[in-house]
């Protein structure tokens, strides 16, 4: 008998992702937009009839506009894009843990995918650097996850 192996592979043009990103710190999350589009584009092969962005006031409203989408059963995935940057006030701390936890609330309680590309940096240079600089494209990253994950869903249903 043979061990059985499932993984995902990205293309799956056939699915419909749902993207939302925060209009907070859009210096940063509008090249993570970008990057997260071409990603379903080129490696998912989903055009643009397939993909919905909305866009939020900030990071802690995220988790609230995921909910309406996963509720609405219309997507194979969901992908979550934002910035929080450090500042010098416990703020940073709120909104990016309830981002976070808003956010792994609305994949366990749909049992929808929903791929996290909030970044959550100490400084603006660290948030340029994932946001297509040097350290790579976050949301491109979260893109290429979601993609993955729906083929992986698609196999563990079937």
């Amino acid at each position: 008998m043979a061990v059985k192996f499932i993984e995902g592979v990205k293309p799956c043009s056939d699915a419909k992702v749902g993207i939302v990103v925060s209009r907070f710190n859009s210096f940063i999350c509008e090249p993570l937009l970008a990057g997260a589009i071409d990603t379903l584009h080129r490696d998912g092969l989903i055009e643009d009839d397939n993909i919905t962005v909305v866009r939020v006031p900030g990071a802690v409203e995220i988790p609230l506009a995921l909910e309406a989408m996963a509720k609405s059963g219309k997507y194979d995935a969901l992908i979550a894009l934002g910035c929080v940057i450090r500042g010098s006030t416990y703020h940073f701390e709120i909104v990016a843990n309830e981002c976070a936890k808003g956010i792994t609330q609305v994949t366990l309680s749909n049992q929808t995918i929903v791929s996290n590309g909030v970044l959550t940096t100490n400084t603006i240079d660290e948030a340029v650097q994932r946001a297509g600089s040097k350290a790579g494209n976050k949301g491109s990253e979260a893109a290429a996850a979601a993609l993955e994950m729906i083929n992986v869903m698609r196999q563990l249903k079937n």
